[in-house]
């Protein structure tokens, strides 16, 4: 007699999007892999394709929530193991913080949190023996929530930067900018000079504000290619920071400008967008055919040139202006990249530094005499931003320093430092609500090469 056929269970709701989570928080956190690079491009988990977008939006917020509150919940979480986190088992860890996670900051019931993490378990060979301790250990974080919540901010700072941010800035502002990096940030976006709606148009299609600083900022969430405005072009997603570089080089109209460093292109588009003649110059050639990709949607046009900025030199006299926007550590983005403390160290910086000189050399032979160079990186450390400044000073008499006002940051003057030169924090723009304050940590200084 035949066997009848059995369909196979339907998997349980939202588990799909709990184990790619985890996949990709062990990319991070065991290999080192870049969430971007888990996320998007060939290294992208193959997982993600077959996800409803409902899944791929609490995908991403498990995983982000998990990497900007690794601190606490490592430390809660740990505060129950005994013997610590099984060794013989390292999914176990990623699972119960995926748990804590849930149950300390996101919108799901403790129990459904719970029962999750103990079918993530069961499901992988080695944590399934330690299930039964998985439901255990949450039980308690939910028992003791409050106390956890209550948690200085600082824990989710690796060491090394609260202690280098704490000599730069002082104890209240590390403090302040560590409690500023906890918080998810807003979408910003810079809208296209000339749209015939302006930026006031699209705050309110978008259900947003204009910042001071003439950014577009709101709260949407899902996916940016289905926003209004995307398809036609009005706009393209650049953090409030990272807008403000391009514009202390002044009118741009009819210059030839080279934008180095380039990808992934928003400094591009502003210039473009402003009348420079652009040469976009990257050494990634699929990073800058997604920038490229971006300006076709802009309706705007730039030269584009794969290439090491460091051995690069066109024929002609030179470029009008340049914009350098220096690889460095990226700690000023830690709200949009929580990844960041966590795979980077203090021996790196040494590294970039070396980099960040001969690439600021470099720049000022391609500069035209008497033309203009804006410097920048989204580092909070001074040594890439404000020390790189003072020893190209120090060391090329040739070059100096033009000082920005405040009518180049729009009359923000907190963004300015004593030397005329631009840093931003994560917690200058404050409001009530922190899903609206905020922008990323941005150094930029701007120089001209002297004619004699």
């Amino acid at each position: 007699m035949a066997r009848p056929r059995t369909s196979p269970q339907p998997e349980v709701p939202g588990l799909a999007a709990r184990r790619i989570a985890a996949d990709i928080l062990d990319g991070v956190l065991r290999r080192r892999t870049p969430l971007d690079e888990l996320l998007s491009g060939k290294g992208a988990h193959p997982g993600l394709a077959s996800l409803a977008d409902r899944d791929r939006a609490l995908m991403r917020r498990l995983v982000a929530t998990v990497l900007r509150r690794l601190g606490t919940l490592r430390h809660a979480v740990g505060g129950f193991l005994d013997k610590g986190f099984p060794s013989d088992a390292p999914r176990t860890e990623t699972i119960l913080l995926i748990g804590a996670a849930q149950i300390l900051w996101l919108d799901v019931p403790d129990h459904a949190a719970v029962d999750l993490s103990v079918r993530l378990a069961q499901a992988d060979r080695r944590a399934a023996r330690y299930a039964g301790l998985i439901n255990a250990v949450l039980r308690r974080v939910a028992q003791g929530k409050d106390a956890v919540l209550a948690e200085p901010a600082t824990r989710d700072t690796p060491p090394w930067l609260l202690k280098r941010w704490t000599a730069a800035y002082g104890a209240d502002t590390a403090q302040a900018i560590a409690t500023a990096n906890g918080h998810e940030p807003a979408l910003d976006i810079s809208v296209k000079p000339g749209d015939a709606h302006g930026a006031a148009h699209w705050a309110e299609r978008l259900r947003g504000r204009v910042l001071p600083t003439g950014t577009v900022r709101t709260l949407a969430h899902g996916a940016i290619s289905l926003l209004p405005g995307f398809t036609e072009g009005a706009w393209w997603v650049q953090d409030a920071a990272a807008a403000l570089p391009a514009h202390l080089l002044g009118d741009v109209r009819g210059l030839n400008v080279a934008d180095l460093c380039a990808a992934p292109g928003g400094k591009t588009a502003q210039l473009a967008a402003a009348g420079a003649s652009v040469t976009a110059v990257d050494r990634s050639a699929p990073r800058l055919s997604r920038l490229t990709e971006n300006l076709a949607r802009l309706s705007l046009t730039a030269a584009t040139v794969a290439a090491d900025a460091l051995e690069w030199r066109p024929e002609g006299p030179g470029f009008d202006a340049i914009l350098l926007d220096a690889p460095c550590s990226s700690t000023g983005t830690i709200r949009r990249h929580p990844d960041v403390p966590w795979l980077k160290s203090e021996a790196d910086l040494a590294v970039l530094m070396s980099l960040q000189q001969r690439l600021l050399d470099h720049a000022v032979t391609l500069l035209k005499p008497n033309g203009t160079l804006v410097y920048c990186v989204c580092s909070l450390e001074p040594e890439e931003g404000e020390n790189q400044i003072a020893a190209l000073l120090a060391r090329n008499p040739s070059v100096a320093r033009v000082p920005i006002t405040a009518a180049d940051v729009f009359g923000q003057s907190d963004f300015m430092t004593a030397n005329g030169e631009l840093r931003t924090l994560p917690l200058h723009l404050p409001d009530a609500d922190p899903n609206w304050a905020g922008l990323d940590g941005f150094f930029a200084a701007r120089l001209t090469r002297n004619v004699g």
